[in-house]
């Protein structure tokens, strides 16, 4: 965790809680709430939506798509459909394909800004509208994705950050992307993460709203949408440490 993150809680525990450790552990609890903001699940929004998951490679950006798909598959009966602009990666396409032969949804590949438009245009009909996105190391490379989704009337973009990394390397992500703004937060393995910190350190560093999380790798059962108790919960733990 950022050591001004750590220094805030504790300073604010001890002013709210004193020298109760469950008093205090309680207020570290309820500051968090305040800062892990939760949002309404990706795949319950009732009007048609375009959604877009960015972030580094390795993440899982590709897999949460396809849980989140299945989920407004199975629970919404919305129509689905996948778009890739990750023409960069070997495998990438073809990853999301597979997804969508099993879903029997549509899956489109676009390579810059007019094949995107014309991609979305064909879809037109469809209720959810899930972008994949190349994962990029620098951020030039980051820049010129931003221009390319952002073309995008009314995109909402998602970035997706990864509980395993480390405080240091989470940090550094959330800047990269600053550019793209994005509108929600994605946290993802969750199952792998050696402790809270750094998934902490970088939802506050983003200040966003945390639209799900994922801990698995099973295709819908490991992506989940909580509110304010229940993600606390979840990346800090019921009990006192």
């Amino acid at each position: 965790m950022e050591p001004a993150l750590a220094e805030g809680l504790v300073r604010s525990a001890l002013e709210l809680g004193g020298a109760d450790p469950a008093r205090a552990w309680r207020a570290v609890k309820d500051l968090l709430g305040e800062r892990l903001v939760p949002c309404r699940a990706p795949w319950l929004h009732d009007a048609r939506r375009v959604l877009a998951v960015v972030g580094p490679t390795g993440v899982g950006k590709t897999t949460t798509l396809a849980k989140v798909a299945a989920r407004a598959l199975l629970e919404t009966r919305k129509r689905v459909a996948f778009v890739t602009v990750d023409t960069y990666r070997l495998g990438g396409a073809e990853q999301l394909a597979r997804y969508a032969g099993i879903m029997e949804v549509p899956v489109l590949v676009a390579r810059d800004r007019g094949e995107l438009g014309r991609a979305l245009d064909r879809l037109s009909d469809v209720d959810l509208v899930l972008v994949d996105t190349a994962g990029h190391a620098s951020v030039e490379d980051v820049e010129r994705q931003a221009a390319l989704v952002r073309s995008v009337p009314r995109v909402q973009l998602h970035l997706a950050v990864s509980a395993a990394a480390g405080a240091l390397e989470l940090a550094a992500v959330a800047d990269r992307y600053r550019a793209l703004a994005p509108d929600r937060l994605v946290l993802t393995k969750l199952d792998e993460a050696a402790g809270p910190g750094s998934v902490l350190s970088a939802a506050v560093r983003v200040c966003r709203p945390i639209a799900c999380v994922t801990d698995g790798q099973r295709v819908p059962e490991d992506v989940h949408a909580l509110a304010g108790p229940a993600l606390v919960d979840l990346v800090a733990g019921k009990d006192a440490p």
